[in-house]
């Protein structure tokens, strides 16, 4: 998506770590024309897949699901991180950690909103390691929901959480896949 690799090069930003700084645009202040386009992509790409729900987790993957949500007019479900009060008790959980945070999160979703007849696309807006998608994948298991594939915005290919997906068979997406962040702060994008 050229768009998306565009925007990446001028506004993104490259911190030691491996961290790849979008938030300008993308999961902070969040660029509505760019996310128009990100839900016409995703649409796109898994079009006839009959998907019934979009699941991502909070809260970064919330803005990203939202708008090929809005396309396919089918419901977003987001992974709660952590328990509210008012949340219900009737929960699939898994755990989840957080490369950018360094955390390990509790995530769950109602076992209402997610149940064996749905077809289920996971989308978030990073995949580096791929542990948060694994952590949606095993909910979407826990409910006997079919998963229909996974996305992502960017994909950093060379910590390979993707092709390791792949390779268990499920069908990752992602709209720009970086190869590389350079000491000089470049990013070198796959493909």
């Amino acid at each position: 998506m050229n768009l998306l690799k565009e925007k990446i090069v001028r506004e993104g930003k490259v911190f030691p770590g491996d961290i790849l700084k979008v938030d300008g645009f993308l999961n902070h202040r969040i660029d509505c024309e760019l996310m128009h386009a990100i839900g016409k992509e995703f649409t796109e790409l898994f079009a006839g897949e009959k998907i019934t729900k979009i699941l991502t987790i909070e809260s970064s993957g919330i803005a990203v699901a939202c708008f090929p949500a809005y396309e396919m007019k089918v419901p977003l479900l987001f992974a709660k991180k952590g328990k509210t009060k008012n949340q219900s008790k009737e929960v699939y959980t898994s755990k989840v950690m957080s490369y950018t945070h360094a955390t390990v999160y509790d995530i769950s979703v109602s076992k209402e909103y997610l149940t064996a007849e749905d077809r289920v696309l996971i989308l978030d807006d990073f995949l580096a390691t791929g542990e948060a998608l694994r952590g949606l994948i095993d909910l979407v298991k826990q409910a006997g929901a079919t998963l229909v594939g996974c996305g992502a915005v960017i994909e950093k290919v060379y910590q390979n959480g993707g092709n390791q997906l792949r390779e268990q068979g499920i069908r990752v997406e992602s709209l720009a896949k970086v190869a590389a962040l350079t000491d000089d702060g470049k990013v070198v994008f796959a493909e």
